[in-house]
């Protein structure tokens, strides 16, 4: 067995080892293309959670649909959903009903559920983002699934998309849990839409065949031809190939490529795969070959992921090219003296964004100083004050490289 044929063998016993795991509905799964709750393909995913349950697994659902579910019970076309407020409206209406109808499908396998809806101040904010743990930590051992979706009634982070809102910690339910999993440090992410995973259309499905999944003997291989089995990292070749939105639902394969990502870093592994099929969880949990796997054994720190991921950033360094040097290649702290200018403004422990004389953001970190004191100590150096020291802006401790520097 090659090395890929090892990384997908060993992807899959992880998945069946997992005992944490987030399950994230699309609006196509819980949906139909009428917006009408999806109840026959709902209450056989019911079943599937319901038997992880019994296996002694702990489960988080991350559903979409609310804005959907709503809209079609007040009676309202696409066009309204163009407003943010009507959006609000509409998931204030989708989300009671989609609670009461996860009620009654998790009802017959005595499956209590808890609603829990979240907004970006849950995981910018760092007292809420360990309290939110704590709570969901709770939820858990008490055998109870917690159902999460974004507070779309008082939060519009999420609805924005529309608007195109910019510098988001999550603007769609695929990044909100990948950040729920992250934070509850759980062993696997499995994202379920209409799609069979990621495809490959560089290839016709005739040469792509064979490569796409391993299948047992005597085994059918009902996926897609052209589906790509396994990935060790997220490439920028991988993120042209997920171009688009999805019909339905907020985000597309890219959202779902960037989720996955954040999941790869918290050490755990991530699955797309269609949730339209009735056995999709059951043979993903029993470490059979399913959708596209995303697994990875390099692991970043809690807080390195919360600063890379779950912060909101507040301001800009610019910094010079020994700066840019020293920060990439040597892994060293933020002074002053490297810094060309402050753009916005920031006070001490938020985190801002690091970039290049180009305007290029390449790292993130959390702030020792505000921006005033930080425009001072520039100042300082520029005038080649006599109390001019170079000062430590960013500790190395609270720095992230970004992807293209990591």
């Amino acid at each position: 067995m090659d090395e890929s044929g090892h990384a997908a063998s060993d992807a899959r016993r992880r998945l069946a080892k997992a005992r944490r795991v987030v399950i994230k509905l699309g609006t196509s799964v819980v949906t139909g293309t009428n917006a009408a709750l999806h109840t026959d393909n709902l209450t056989l995913l019911a079943g599937s959670v319901t038997t992880l349950k019994r296996e002694g697994r702990q489960v988080v659902l991350v559903s979409s649909g609310a804005v959907g579910f709503g809209a079609t019970r007040l009676g309202l076309n696409r066009a309204r959903l163009s407003d943010v407020v009507v959006r609000q409206a509409c998931a204030a209406v989708g989300q009671s009903l989609l609670m009461h109808a996860y009620e009654q499908l998790f009802r017959p396998g005595d499956v209590k559920i808890a609603q829990v809806l979240l907004t970006e101040d849950d995981f910018t904010d760092r007292r809420r983002y360990s309290a939110l743990r704590q709570t969901m930590e709770k939820l858990l051992k008490l055998g109870v699934l917690p159902i999460v979706n974004e507070n779309d009634t008082v939060s519009t982070a999420e609805l924005e998309y529309l608007e195109g809102g910019q510098g988001r910690v999550f603007s769609d339910n695929d990044r909100l849990a990948a950040l729920v999993m992250s934070k509850l440090d759980a062993e696997a992410l499995v994202m379920l839409s209409d799609v069979d995973g990621l495809l490959d259309r560089r290839e016709s499905p005739h040469e792509k065949d064979g490569k796409s999944v391993e299948a047992g003997a005597g085994q059918v291989n009902d996926l897609h031809p052209g589906v790509i089995s396994t990935v060790e990292e997220v490439t920028p070749e991988l993120r042209a190939l997920a171009t688009g939105p999805s019909m339905g639902g907020r985000g597309g394969m890219l959202t779902k490529l960037e989720a996955a990502e954040i999941a790869m870093l918290a050490g755990g592994v991530a699955v797309i795969a269609n949730g339209q099929r009735a056995d999709t969880l059951a043979r993903i949990f029993a470490g059979e070959q399913v959708g596209t796997v995303f697994s990875s054994h390099s692991r970043m720190a809690g807080k390195r992921r919360w600063i890379a991921y779950a912060a909101n950033v507040q301001g800009r360094l610019i910094v010079n090219d020994g700066a840019h040097a020293a920060l990439v290649g040597s892994k060293a702290s933020l002074l002053s003296s490297g810094v060309v200018r402050v753009e916005s403004h920031f006070a001490p422990h938020d985190v801002i964004s690091i970039a290049d004389t180009k305007g290029r953001e390449f790292a993130r970190g959390i702030a020792n100083c505000d921006s005033a004191e930080a425009e001072n100590l520039i100042g300082d150096e520029n005038r080649q004050s006599p109390r001019a020291k170079p000062r430590v802006l960013v500790a190395r401790d609270n720095i992230v490289l970004l992807k293209s520097d990591r």
